[in-house]
């Protein structure tokens, strides 16, 4: 189950099956594609100016649901290609900062929704890693990428090869996720993270996430990206938070911004 919450301006999307540890079928899938277009939706009305993902229960996401599949006739392609690198990519375009908040598991297409995810804190007892040693199968929903990115080759191919999972404090501490907090306070401690940010210049927020996701994506060179910051700053410049800005910093007063619209 799926559940989408929209107050004060977040939209807050909840795992909601805690007794599989959140672990995502089909329907799912298409289930959270769908709570995605609505918090879009939201946004684009200027309802939404920042998005939390959580998993109810003790873990974040399990990964795939197999309860049920049959290798026999298992459709790979048709889920991965066709249902999970799809949503991903429909998350990482959400028009407003997304935040994860991620406790227990986050494995295989778990990992896929934090790797999707702008922002990402986990608990520091999080268990995060490749378990597919144990299935004969291989990490998936960019999970390559982001160890061998961010791990090097040699520590990404030690925790495929022996299916260990690290803590989300050493993961942190590895460069892989943003902040490491106590599993008692992760919620609370995201949730005032969130609200802080969605009360910000959220279309700034924006130029600077698609600036880093060309970065990214385009391995540009540092004069690249520098002439691509100059005309984000200037497409800005016409806002009214940009004005706000401006206004409330030489008037010595607290911003009151609008937010991306």
């Amino acid at each position: 189950m799926i559940d989408l919450n929209i107050a004060s301006g977040i939209a807050e999307v909840v795992l909601n099956a805690p007794d599989k540890m959140n672990a995502l079928d089909p329907e799912a899938l298409a289930a959270l594609g769908t709570a995605y277009d609505d918090a879009a939706a939201a946004a684009s009305r200027g309802e939404v100016r920042a998005l939390l993902l959580r998993g109810e229960g003790r873990g974040f996401c399990a990964g795939r649901d197999i309860s049920g599949v049959d290798p026999a006739d298992d459709d790979v392609l048709g889920y991965l290609g066709g249902r999970v690198t799809p949503l991903l990519q429909k998350m990482a375009s959400f028009p407003a900062p997304t935040f994860a908040a991620v406790q227990g598991a986050c494995l295989g297409v778990g990992l896929g929704l934090a790797i999707a995810t702008d922002v990402v804190y986990v608990a520091e007892n999080a268990k995060i890693g490749s378990p597919f040693a144990n299935l004969g199968a291989t990490l998936d929903s960019g999970g390559h990428w982001l160890f061998a990115e961010r791990l090097g080759t040699h520590r990404t191919l030690d925790l495929i090869y022996t299916a260990e999972l690290i803590s989300g404090a050493d993961a942190v501490a590895s460069g892989l996720f943003s902040r490491a907090m106590p599993a008692e306070t992760l919620l609370e401690d995201t949730r005032g993270i969130v609200a802080k940010v969605a009360s910000g210049a959220t279309g700034a927020f924006l130029a600077s996430k698609d600036l880093v996701a060309q970065i990214r994506d385009q391995r540009l060179g540092l004069w690249e990206s520098m002439a691509d910051e100059n005309q984000a700053q200037a497409d800005l410049c016409g806002t009214a938070d940009y004005a706000e800005g401006f206004a409330a910093f030489q008037q010595k007063r607290k911003p009151v911004f609008r937010g991306a619209v």
